[in-house]
């Protein structure tokens, strides 16, 4: 059964929320229709600020924006392309071992399921989910720390972990909010509603929220 304030969260949030832009990776994505780029982009978002994520995938993507491109690259010349990402090292090695699998047992295209993007090293739900929801317009909620947080502050879920509210999620929100809710809740959580002392009244869901868990926001 949906919550029927999901409704009236998600108008009230794509109306206020326009003035902070998108995160990066939709950033990505609206710019040039590419999975294989959404999720490279969310690769490299992990454990790291959109700025410093943006600046690395346009360098990255100058150089090599196919699978095909990114293996005539070795693991050193894509460290120092997205180098200061967080685990650049990690990272560009599954760039590599991604792009690697991407050509030998998918054509060299991105797969366009849950199951198999899964299979993919470094891979795990929310970045499943968000190449869905970005590369292909497909349904899924992708669940990062913002939409865990914000989504047990609002008390449409109480969840311990994203995969928690992943589920939960997917009982009370309609269908048709899926893909824009991480968008919204990202923005928001990057800009007002924060880990710790949130802006509250800053916040245009203030009236409607019950601050599940808030101790003191400002």
């Amino acid at each position: 059964m949906t919550d029927k304030r999901a409704d009236k969260i998600v108008r009230i949030l794509k109306k206020e929320l326009k003035k902070y832009g998108v995160p990066v990776v939709t950033k990505v994505a609206r710019e040039k229709k590419s999975p294989y780029r959404v999720l490279i982009s969310t690769l490299l978002s992990l454990r790291t600020k959109d700025e410093t994520t943006l600046k690395a995938s346009e360098k990255l993507f100058a150089k090599a924006d196919t699978p095909k491109k990114m293996l005539s690259l070795s693991k050193k010349e894509i460290e120092k392309l997205i180098y200061p990402v967080g685990f650049y090292h990690r990272k560009a090695e599954q760039i590599l071992k991604i792009s690697k699998i991407l050509i030998e047992k998918y054509g060299g295209k991105v797969p366009d399921t849950l199951e198999e993007l899964l299979k993919l090293p470094g891979v795990g739900r929310k970045t499943a989910n968000l190449v869905l929801n970005e590369g292909f317009g497909k349904l899924g909620i992708c669940v990062d720390t913002h939409v865990h947080r914000i989504s047990n502050r609002l008390g449409l879920v109480k969840t311990k972990n994203p995969t928690e509210t992943e589920f939960a999620l997917q009982k009370v929100l309609p269908k048709k909010h899926w893909i824009i809710f991480n968008t919204l809740l990202v923005t928001l959580g990057q800009n007002i509603c924060t880990p710790i002392s949130p802006k509250c009244s800053e916040c245009p869901l203030n009236e409607i929220c019950p601050k599940i868990g808030v101790k003191k926001h400002r």
